[in-house]
């Protein structure tokens, strides 16, 4: 694999437009976009092929692995300084989202050492995939002012702040008998009142 040709580029494209035509390749082959689509398998191949070169030029233009992998969901795409190991860690945590492995992303998330803007980015993604929308907004809100000018953390924040009428809460995980019960005496009170007598 050429991944000058896979980015559209060549070794004599500046860092800054590498960067770029890989932008807009994962917001075109973002997994989000094909959901439910025949040509979802394509696009999640389509896009492992375009966050691999990525990772390949920058890597070979640094030399000491600084380029940070995006594997688009709603997006993936982010290039700064991210160390080597942290790159092949978001890798594989973009990797476990697009496969709808939600724990596994967010346990991987979790032992990473560090907090940076494609950490928050990434657990932004995996809060608004749960439904999380508050926690998910915060976590965006964070990235974009770590990495503001990137345009993959903003679209995120635009489209859960276009999304505001989803709710926002999280939802309940389980319920203790305590709440059952509390639950079962205000059905009985509103039956009473609106009823006029027990359920």
């Amino acid at each position: 694999m050429d991944p000058y040709k896979v980015l559209g580029v060549t070794p004599q494209t500046s860092d800054d437009d590498v960067k770029r035509a890989y932008r807009e390749l994962a917001r075109k082959y973002h997994p989000d976009n094909y959901v439910g689509s025949p040509l979802a398998d394509l696009a999640e191949t389509r896009m492992k092929e375009i966050n691999e070169a990525y990772d390949m030029i920058m890597n070979g233009r640094t030399g000491n692995g600084s380029a940070q992998s995006s594997a688009g969901q709603s997006s993936y795409a982010g290039a700064g300084g991210q160390a080597s190991s942290g790159s092949n860690a978001y890798a594989r945590v973009r990797d476990a989202i697009n496969k709808g492995n939600l724990s596994l992303a967010e346990e991987m998330l979790q032992r990473s050492p560090g907090r940076d803007a494609e950490w928050y980015y990434l657990m932004g993604t995996i809060n608004f995939r749960k439904g999380w929308y508050d926690e998910a907004r915060a976590a965006f809100m964070q990235a974009c002012a770590m990495d503001p000018n990137n345009m993959e953390y903003r679209n995120a924040l635009n489209m859960v702040n276009m999304g505001a009428g989803y709710g926002g809460y999280r939802p309940m995980d389980s319920m203790s008998m305590c709440d059952c019960c509390t639950t079962m005496l205000c059905m009985n009170c509103c039956c009473n009142s609106c009823c006029g007598g027990g359920c």
